[in-house]
C-alpha cells in the first residue's frame, strides 16, 4: 500500500531555496520527519517547502512547515493522476508568494497507509491516514461492542503497516470490565487490549508507550465511542467537540466531521477520525491472514494446499474447530471476510473495465464527429 507520488519535477533552476530551514529543524518540528524523507526531499530546490498534512477540507490542506501551518491548494497534476494528499503524509509545496499561491505538488514516499474499499460500485480503496506508526482501535461497552467489527478493524489496521491496539472505552460502566477485556483477546491474538475511561482518565497511563516523542497515533471506531473524549483528556484540554449519551443505543453523539492531526506535549501524534460507518475491506488479504493467524496456522497441516476448510477431507482447520481449539463463529467469520475480500477484488476489476469501455466510447464518438467535420471516411 506505500505509494510515492509523481506529480511534478523538481526545478533545479536555482539553489536558493525559500525553505530556509535545515533538514535538522525539519526533524526537531515536523514530527516524524527523519533522514529517509530529508533524502527524498533533497532534490527540490528554489520554491518548494517540506510540510505534513495536519487536516484536509476538500480540495484544501493544513500543512504543517518548519514555523507555521498554513493552507494550501491541491495542483491539477497531482489529482489528474489520482494521487490525493490525507492526514499524515508528508508533502512538497511549491510556494509562489509573489503569486498569492501557494501548492501541494508532491506526496512523499508513506512509510504505512491505513485504507478501507471504497463505497460504490466501482471497488477500489480509500486512503484514511497515512505514516502511522500505531493506530488505536477504539470500542467501548455496550451495544458497541461486536467482536465481528474489531475483526473487520485489525484485518485492515494490520494490512496498513502499523500497530493494532484495542481500547475498550467507559469501563466504569461495566459490571465486569475483567470479563469483556476476556471475551476480545479471544479474537486478539497478540495484539494489546486495553481497559480505560477517556471520561475519567481512568487507565490512561497503559497509553504511554505508544505516545512516544515523533511517533503517530491514529484512533478509528465507530462514532460515540468516546475518541474525542480520549483526545481531550490526554492534551488536557478541550479541542474536540464531544456530545451526550443516547438513550436508544448507548452511544455518543457523532461529533467529528474532519480528520485532524493534535501534536502533544512530548512531541507525540495523535490523528482524530470521524466514526466510520461502514469497514470495507478493500485490499486486505494480507492483514486477513494476521487477524485470524489461527486459522492460517492451522491450515498448514491440511492435506490439500488449496483448501478451502469448508468440506474437503484432511481439514486441519475444520479439525481443530471440532476439538474446541478454534471456535466455530472464527471460522464462519474468517470465510465471511475471505468472500467478501473476492467480492471487492472482482468489483474493483469490472470497475477498471467500465472504465476502459468508457474511455474508447469516448474516443469512438470523438472520431466519427472528426469525420463528419473534415468529410474524411
Amino acid at each position: 500500500m506505500n505509494e510515492h507520488c509523481e506529480a511534478e519535477s523538481p526545478d533545479h533552476s536555482s539553489d536558493n531555496s525559500s525553505d530556509n530551514s535545515s533538514g535538522n529543524d525539519r526533524m526537531k518540528v515536523i514530527p516524524g520527519w527523519d533522514e529517509e524523507l530529508e533524502s527524498a526531499f533533497s532534490v527540490y530546490q528554489s520554491s518548494y517547502l517540506a510540510g505534513r498534512v495536519a487536516s484536509r477540507h476538500k480540495t484544501v490542506c493544513e500543512i504543517l512547515i518548519p514555523g507555521a501551518v498554513l493552507q494550501a491548494g491541491i495542483s491539477g497534476a497531482l489529482q489528474r493522476i489520482g494521487k490525493q494528499p490525507v492526514v499524515g503524509d508528508f508533502v512538497v509545496l511549491l510556494d509562489q508568494p509573489e503569486l498569492g499561491s501557494r501548492m501541494v505538488v508532491n506526496i512523499l514516499p508513506r512509510r504505512t497507509c491505513l485504507s478501507r474499499g471504497a463505497a460504490g460500485d466501482g471497488g477500489g480503496e480509500q486512503v484514511i491516514a497515512a505514516n502511522l506508526d500505531t493506530i488505536f482501535i477504539v470500542t467501548s461497552v455496550g451495544k458497541d461492542l461486536n467482536l465481528r467489527r474489531l475483526e473487520r478493524y485489525l484485518a485492515i489496521v494490520y494490512s496498513s503497516g502499523a500497530n493494532p491496539v484495542i481500547l475498550l472505552n467507559k469501563i466504569d460502566l461495566a459490571d465486569d470490565p475483567a470479563l469483556l477485556v476476556e471475551k476480545i483477546r479471544g479474537i486478539a491474538g497478540a495484539v494489546p487490549v486495553i481497559p480505560l475511561s477517556a471520561l475519567s482518565k481512568t487507565g490512561l497511563d497503559a497509553l504511554s508507550p505508544y505516545l512516544n516523542p515523533g511517533e503517530t497515533v491514529a484512533l478509528i471506531g465507530s462514532s460515540g465511542v468516546g475518541k474525542s473524549t480520549l483526545i481531550n483528556s490526554l492534551l488536557g484540554e478541550t479541542v474536540q467537540r464531544t456530545g451526550g449519551i443516547r438513550e436508544d443505543d448507548e452511544k455518543g453523539r457523532h461529533t467529528t466531521t474532519v480528520r485532524q492531526m493534535f501534536l502533544l506535549p512530548n512531541g507525540a501524534v495523535l490523528i482524530d477520525n470521524p466514526g466510520i460507518r461502514e469497514i470495507q475491506l478493500g485490499d486486505s488479504a494480507e492483514g486477513l491472514e494476521k487477524a485470524f493467524s489461527e486459522i492460517i496456522d492451522a491450515a498448514r497441516n491440511c492435506k490439500f494446499k488449496d483448501c478451502t476448510h469448508r468440506k474437503e477431507p484432511g481439514c486441519a482447520v475444520l479439525q481443530a474447530v471440532k476439538d474446541g481449539i478454534i471456535p466455530e463463529e472464527r471460522l464462519e467469520s474468517y470465510h465471511r471476510l475471505a468472500d467478501e475480500l473476492v467480492f471487492q477484488s472482482k468489483k474493483s476489476e469490472m470497475g477498471l473495465k467500465r472504465l476502459e469501455k468508457e474511455k474508447y466510447r469516448e474516443i469512438a464518438v470523438t472520431s466519427k464527429k472528426y469525420r463528419k467535420f473534415t468529410g474524411k471516411p
